[in-house]
């Protein structure tokens, strides 16, 4: 079982900036992928991004390719989000979570942890 707790969530201008941080716990991290999710006020939780277990494959929503850039750092069993150019439609609650073997990885089934989220929230 793989714990993780997100962190650098706020309230943000449009345009700005957030670095969003996911800590996990267990010595397998660096054998899970890794991604972000969020879910948006009155809406169902949706695939943002997305890391395979060493990193070499990437995957964005269409709406942030270009402005978010996931990453990890096995080594400090780490998962992080830069997230720029933020927009109103980026307000949500976002969730970092690892699968062990994901069917696909834009998928929400195919991960098995889950943290609590963070709230980013973009202001016009």
């Amino acid at each position: 079982q793989v714990q993780l707790v997100e962190s650098g969530g706020g309230l943000v201008q449009a345009g700005g900036s957030l670095r969003l941080s996911c800590a996990a716990s267990g010595r397998t991290f660096s054998t899970y992928a890794a991604g972000w999710f969020r879910r948006a006020p009155g809406k169902e939780r949706e695939f943002v991004a997305a890391i395979s277990s060493f990193g070499s494959r990437i995957y964005y929503r269409d709406s942030v390719k270009g402005r978010f850039t996931i990453s990890r750092d096995n080594a400090k069993n780490a998962v992080y989000l830069q997230m720029n150019s933020l927009e109103p439609e980026d307000t949500a609650v976002y969730y970092c979570a690892t699968a062990r073997s994901p069917g696909t990885y834009v998928r929400e089934q195919s991960y098995d942890s889950w943290g609590q989220g963070t709230q980013v929230t973009v202001s016009s």
